[in-house]
């Protein structure tokens, strides 16, 4: 998402102003720090960088949140799909242990000995007395086992509350990182559009630079669902950036490569962070249509290797996804899926 301008080592000269200091991040420090000399509209460029950095960083820890989110919300309908089937199981043990219980109250009305004495039928008393006695066995077993069940579905209870206040602080998160991002964005636009055209147009191409030579001639994809990725991938072509999207309309970085992979039938993680650990690592010389390119040391920007030393990608707001070369900022890692 981010813009990767290369600028060009200081001059030397002092810059008393915040913004400088501001731009002494580490990765303002690994694209190179903004000469001393620079123009206004350069200042503002490199800001808008900026700010693309930090509101990609907080698109990826809102997909977190909100993966996580979607995790609890199915298992919270999990937990109260078993509890409801347990609270039915509890409703018919009651009712048939109240069954039982009456039985045996119309059945031990009299003293036994005086239920012989007045039986027309000895050997028939005896029979039902011996049926009781069962009787009384089964619902011993039976109180046992609703004792039992109604301890586990007060456990369950409990352990979906807690998932429920996970859930409200995880939406809480998500909604955070929502208002970070958007007004990081917003900033962004902002400032991009106090630019002249020409300026505009400079700054894009210079996020767009970057080697071309760093891959060997390996193009084949690594394996069958890489190559359905990868088609997948080229099929998004043209498609806008959208944050916290993952299509099938608009993306975010790690939306797209996720649901190219999807349309391949893999389930890839939702965040950068985590598809960096979805595959195992290769070195960039050895890259692979279908690779996952995880950029900037924190893995907060992702794109599919393509071949011929290229990748596609959602870069940011505005750009639609899109084929840049591979170097086109620092690679942090190279993971074949």
């Amino acid at each position: 998402m981010g813009s990767h301008r290369r600028t060009a080592p200081s001059s030397g000269s002092e810059r008393s102003t915040a913004l400088a200091l501001g731009l002494l991040s580490a990765a303002a420090t690994a694209l190179g720090a903004v000469p001393a000399t620079a123009a206004p509209q350069e200042d503002t460029r490199a800001e808008v960088d900026r700010l693309y950095r930090e509101a990609e960083k907080a698109t990826e820890a809102y997909n977190a949140a909100d993966e996580r989110a979607g995790a609890l919300r199915r298992e919270i309908a999990d937990a109260q799909d078993g509890i409801a089937r347990k609270q039915q199981r509890v409703n018919s043990m009651r009712e048939a242990l109240g069954s039982l219980a009456g039985s045996q109250y119309r059945s031990g009305g009299l003293d036994p000995a005086l239920s012989l004495l007045l039986s027309e039928d000895p050997e028939d008393y005896l029979r039902k007395a011996s049926v009781l006695d069962r009787l009384g066995v089964h619902q011993t077993a039976e109180l046992r086992k609703l004792r039992g069940t109604l301890r586990s579905l007060s456990q369950d209870r409990a352990e979906a509350s807690k998932r429920l206040g996970a859930l409200e602080r995880s939406r809480k998160a998500a909604a955070t990182h929502k208002r970070t991002v958007e007004h990081k964005l917003a900033e962004a636009r902002r400032l991009l559009n106090s630019l002249p055209a020409a300026e505009r147009a400079a700054w894009d191409r210079a996020s767009r630079s970057g080697r071309t030579d760093l891959l060997g001639p390996g193009e084949a994809p690594a394996s069958g669902r890489a190559a359905a990725a990868v088609a997948a991938a080229r099929s998004a072509l043209g498609r806008p950036y959208v944050w916290g999207a993952n299509g099938p309309h608009g993306f975010d970085c790690s939306g797209l490569t996720q649901w190219a992979y999807a349309q391949a039938g893999v389930a890839l993680p939702r965040t950068s962070q985590a598809q960096r650990y979805a595959g195992r690592q290769v070195p960039l010389s050895e890259a692979r249509p279908g690779d996952l390119v995880l950029y900037r040391a924190d893995a907060s920007h992702v794109a599919m290797y393509m071949g011929n030393g290229q990748v596609i990608h959602a870069p940011y707001p505005g750009a639609p996804v899109r084929y840049d070369p591979v170097g086109m900022m620092p690679v942090s890692s190279v993971t074949r899926v």
